[in-house]
């Protein structure tokens, strides 16, 4: 059985600062949307998803999940699965091993395995499972990360960019798929974005920064 998170992430007043910028968030995103983040370079979108990931501290506001309180929460103890540009892929493993950290203690059950090498098939990655990160292109590399990141059990997904290497088609199948995954197992997620045809497909809100 799928999980269902019914729980919602609501941004309450939540000031970022970082170097002279500054800017200052009030939204609510609902268990199973999908919200896109659209801004000029600067604009705080990635400061904005660090953030809420732990990896930025907030100046002053809330971040809820449900009724928690999660803003002085380190990353590790927070409900969230983080993708950021870099695709954090270990060198010295395999892409199934890889693949197997976004569980926990690396050990995913038979349901999310299988689960794990379904995406990888609608993704194009399955042939790739045993080789290395080197040996991947960069499109690859970003289909294996960003399966990784979804398929984690964590109720809220923030991407930055997740889609920047891929081409056209495999962009739509990529976002479909996401989209897909976000529908079924009721997550939350952020999505940056350049491209207004992403918002045009997927979002169930948008912001401009």
């Amino acid at each position: 059985m799928s999980v269902k998170w019914q729980d919602t992430l609501i941004i309450d007043q939540l000031c970022i600062q970082r170097g002279q910028l500054q800017w200052q968030h009030d939204f609510i995103l609902k268990a199973g949307q999908l919200m896109v983040l659209m801004g000029e370079s600067g604009s705080g979108k990635t400061s904005l998803l660090e953030c809420l990931g732990g990896f930025l501290p907030a100046q002053s506001g809330r971040i809820l999940y449900g009724k928690q309180s999660i803003e002085q929460l380190p990353p590790q103890k927070r409900p969230v699965s983080s993708l950021f540009q870099q695709h954090n892929l270990f060198e010295h493993l395999s892409i199934a091993q890889n693949l197997r950290l976004g569980f926990q203690r690396g050990q995913p059950n038979q349901v999310q395995w299988r689960s794990v090498i379904q995406a990888c098939q609608q993704l194009g990655v399955d042939h790739l499972i045993e080789r290395f990160p080197s040996e991947l292109s960069g499109g690859q590399r970003q289909r294996v990360a960003l399966i990784r990141t979804v398929l984690r059990d964590q109720p809220v997904l923030l991407l930055d960019e997740p889609f920047s290497a891929l081409d056209e088609e495999t962009r739509v199948t990529a976002g479909d798929w996401v989209k897909e995954q976000i529908d079924k197992r009721g997550q939350a997620a952020l999505l940056v974005s350049h491209q207004q045809t992403d918002s045009e497909r997927w979002a169930d809100q948008l912001i401009k920064l």
